[in-house]
């Protein structure tokens, strides 16, 4: 049903309604001009014209209301005094004595050869009023300008804020999309290096399959390489791998160098790779007897740490493979030390050189108050799953070195306070109080030997 207010007319003939932005109830401006005449100047000129042209037309409507008195000094209220009031608290009591200066100068000038009536207490009231308006007027624009620039910065911060939590959401997006597309860590990766280096028929198989769960490899395959020629039959293939193709500049690049290549690094000719990476497998005298052709991997799986992840693996199954060859000069010279600890100490140094993944030893010197509670033995037991442990025997002290695949001072620190915890909940003792000093010894550019003198030399200091 229609009603009156729906008609164009009659709300024309009703007038503006209470939302109108142009209009308000009892006010005849429109709201834009009231808003400009509220806002100040800030150019020099403008502040100086507007100084002087307000008091004037303050006199101008005075001659023009009461010629015989413009500036209302006999009447009840001194109305040509607003124009320095209004100075006064639009910029300062500085603008307002300016504008009482021209009031001033014009009484001066209309009473010419009358100074002796000048209204003294008409000039100084007016005077002070000027005073304490200004002077009201600067401390709230002080306040205004502080408040402002704490705004300011509270805006700034809450910028900074936005702009850190939203990259921190997307680096959360990418870890996320990483560790579901990298479902085990590198720990568990080696573990299972260790699992496929044992079966020797299998291993290349068990190899290939690790490297796609961990590093994301859709079509890869694994082809032997005697004596630089790289057969054409694959021992070990994960999708629908295509026939190898011999003369492909990639694979020709990686027989060369004997380093892992990608697509970026095809130096010969124009790319025409059919191939990503290409990533070779040597023994221990440098030889390939192994290359990995990956044909089909996700794009943003193809960037620099899941390459060297990929060499990393590569080294450590390599590696795995020629344990007895990698231990034995390490025991012929120091007979004590259990193979198992040479091995994966020789393996990785070599994971160091070639992938520069650094690891630590811990060694933890036992005086013969810890000797006596048996703490050596009952702290090798708390190894972790891939450390390696030997303990080395002297006439006044024991050292149990604990060998940290692919850790670093910080790795150190925390298995030291683990031992640290553990203690005080075993015996409220600190290590030291229980005769154990740990020592830490980074393996990363010196050699094997180096690092085993070292531990000899705590033992038998």
């Amino acid at each position: 049903m229609a009603t009156l207010s729906d008609n164009p007319g009659v709300r024309r003939q009703m007038g503006r309604g209470d939302d109108d932005p142009q209009a308000r109830p009892g006010m005849g401006l429109p709201v834009h001009l009231l808003g400009k005449l509220a806002t100040k100047a800030t150019h020099p000129a403008v502040i100086l014209a507007e100084t002087l042209l307000l008091p004037l037309l303050a006199v101008g409507l005075g001659l023009i209301w009461a010629p015989q008195d413009p500036l209302q000094v006999q009447t009840s209220f001194p109305w040509p005094w607003l124009a320095p009031v209004v100075l006064a608290l639009r910029y300062g009591p500085m603008a307002g004595l300016v504008g009482a200066s021209v009031l001033l100068i014009g009484w001066l000038a209309l009473n010419a050869g009358h100074w002796d009536i000048f209204p003294q207490l008409y000039f100084l009231g007016g005077l002070i009023l000027v005073m304490l308006v200004g002077e009201f007027s600067s401390l709230w624009q002080a306040r205004a300008r502080r408040a402002e620039t704490l705004q300011l910065y509270l805006d700034q911060r809450l910028e900074h804020l936005v702009r850190q939590h939203y990259l921190l959401r997307l680096s959360h997006d990418r870890l996320e999309q990483e560790l579901i597309g990298r479902p085990m860590s590198m720990r568990d990766a080696l573990s299972g290096l260790r699992e496929a280096g044992r079966g020797e028929e299998q291993a290349p198989q068990a190899l290939l399959r690790l490297l796609a769960q961990y590093c994301q490899l859709e079509c890869a395959a694994i082809h032997t390489v005697t004596k630089g020629h790289v057969a054409a039959q694959a021992s070990a293939s994960i999708g629908a791998h295509d026939p190898l193709q011999a003369d492909d500049p990639l694979l020709r690049q990686a027989l060369q160098t004997h380093r892992l290549c990608h697509i970026r690094q095809v130096q010969n000719g124009p790319p025409g790779t059919r191939y990503l990476v290409a990533a070779p497998l040597l023994d221990l005298d440098g030889e390939m007897y192994g290359l990995l052709v990956v044909q089909e991997m996700p794009f943003f799986a193809l960037q620099e740490e899941n390459l060297q992840t990929l060499q990393l693996l590569l080294g450590y199954y390599t590696d795995g493979l020629s344990m007895d060859a990698l231990a034995r000069p390490i025991v012929k010279q120091f007979p004590d030390c259990p193979p198992l600890f040479a091995f994966e100490l020789q393996r990785l140094a070599h994971i160091h050189a070639s992938a520069q993944v650094p690891s630590i030893v811990v060694a933890l010197e036992c005086q013969p108050r810890a000797l006596e509670q048996d703490l050596p033995a009952q702290v090798e037991r708390l190894k972790r799953e891939l450390d390696e442990a030997w303990l080395i025997r002297a006439p006044q002290r024991q050292v149990l070195a604990v060998l940290m695949p692919l850790g670093n001072a910080t790795t150190a620190e925390g298995y030291v306070r683990r031992l640290e915890a553990w203690m005080q909940q075993k015996s409220q003792q600190s290590l030291a109080q229980a005769g154990i000093f740990p020592h830490v010894v980074p393996l990363d550019s010196a050699q094997p030997e180096r690092i085993l003198q070292r531990l000899h030399s705590i033992a038998h200091a």
